[in-house]
């Protein structure tokens, strides 16, 4: 009885080092027999566990003396809660891709996947319980892949959903954010607070590892398209999302017109694009890469008045009394300055990761699609051999 009962044990360990083999290095608590997707499909990033690290002790500083290192055309992500603001400011994030942090009562996980430009601020409570995550140095379809602590189940960034551990099938509710030029949040909160260089790390903040990328044409990881798609993969696309109800709007189109008024199932929304924010995945310093614009989706209702809006010099006006509004939803001129937009929910990424995850999205701007799965061919995208870049 000893000996079957140790033979067993030889076996089940022979198949946990055997499954363990098929993470990134690195010590793994995951209980691997809990998952929602093969694990052969997860990749190799380059770094091990926790290679990337994350931002744990967050600090921050006041936008004057953050001027002297952020341009003012250089992308931060902004979230507002409990009357605060702050910006994490992209130069950062590309190197760390995760802060742990908290505003007031709200425990934050501001994440960011280079590879996807796909920017997502999750609450990290999960039934009441509060999670520490870090980077796996795994990716799935190109995508970031967390980790939290407690457990060591994985978690898919584009989704907030943990696909393989204990945890599976649980999904971290999404905290709105925006991302916008610094020159843009500072104007808007000047007495907001920016996430500071003082992460405990060594790193070339202000520069990017990921130099050429956006312009490059070319994935640098493999990523799975099932069926044909008309967008091209490194395009950005703005998603807004209601009832299980979704429709992406390519840059092309929005830097076109400058303001689309839309609706998804019963939200009424108006996005707003304006150029003067730069993209960090471009030049390998990020203040000299090219301006890709920035989107927002607000409400169009003001105290219950419904606004129509147009660009007029580069600016978005409403129609009904000629204020400015800015890319916040703060009018900043005519009659409503001061008044600002709701905002509303919304994403904005690389137009694969879309493919990948969300194909059935609707696409504006071409009548004959009806989703996200019509021009570039079926197959697998981005060099089998090809790793991420590697922070030293």
């Amino acid at each position: 009885m000893n000996c079957i009962s140790a033979g067993r044990l030889i076996v089940l360990l022979l198949v946990a080092v055997a499954l363990q083999g098929q993470l990134n290095p690195g010590k793994w608590r995951t209980d691997l027999s809990r998952k929602s997707i093969d694990l052969a499909e997860l990749k190799m990033g380059g770094p091990a566990k926790d290679g990337i690290p994350a931002v744990d002790r967050p600090l921050f500083v006041s936008p004057q003396p953050a001027s002297s290192w952020v341009d003012p055309k250089e992308p931060v992500l902004v979230i507002e809660h409990g009357g605060e603001a702050r910006a994490y400011p992209l130069q950062i994030l590309v190197w760390h891709e995760l802060v742990n942090d908290q505003i007031r009562d709200l425990p934050i996980a501001v994440t960011y996947c280079p590879l996807c430009n796909s920017a997502v601020v999750f609450d990290r409570r999960v039934d009441g319980k509060v999670y520490d995550f870090g980077v796996s140095g795994m990716l799935h379809q190109s995508n970031l892949i967390l980790y939290d602590r407690q457990t060591d189940s994985l978690w898919q960034q584009f989704t907030g959903e943990a696909i393989v551990g204990t945890l599976t099938g649980r999904i971290l509710k999404i905290v709105r954010s925006q991302t916008t030029s610094f020159d843009t949040f500072s104007r808007v909160f000047p007495r907001g607070k920016v996430l500071s260089r003082e992460t405990g790390y060594r790193r070339e903040y202000g520069q990017t590892p990921y130099a050429g990328y956006e312009f490059g044409n070319r994935l640098m990881m493999p990523v799975r398209i099932d069926s044909p798609a008309r967008q091209a993969p490194l395009e950005r696309i703005v998603t807004v999302t209601s009832d299980d109800k979704g429709k992406a709007y390519p840059v092309g189109l929005l830097r076109h017109q400058g303001s689309v008024a839309d609706r998804v199932g019963k939200k009424r929304f108006v996005i707003f694009f304006q150029q003067g924010m730069v993209t960090p995945l471009d030049q390998s310093h990020i203040a000299a890469s090219r301006d890709v614009g920035a989107a927002a989706v607000f409400s169009p209702e003001v105290e219950g008045k419904h606004l129509n809006f147009r660009r007029k010099d580069g600016r978005v006006v409403d129609k009904e009394t000629g204020s400015v509004w800015n890319l916040l939803g703060l009018a900043v001129e005519g009659p409503l300055t001061g008044k600002r937009l709701t905002p509303v929910e919304h994403r904005v990424y690389f137009a694969f990761a879309g493919m990948a995850f969300s194909p059935h999205i609707r696409i504006a701007g071409d009548g004959t699609s009806s989703d996200l799965r019509h021009k570039m061919p079926e197959g697998i995208y981005g060099r089998q051999d090809q790793t991420s870049p590697t922070p030293p």
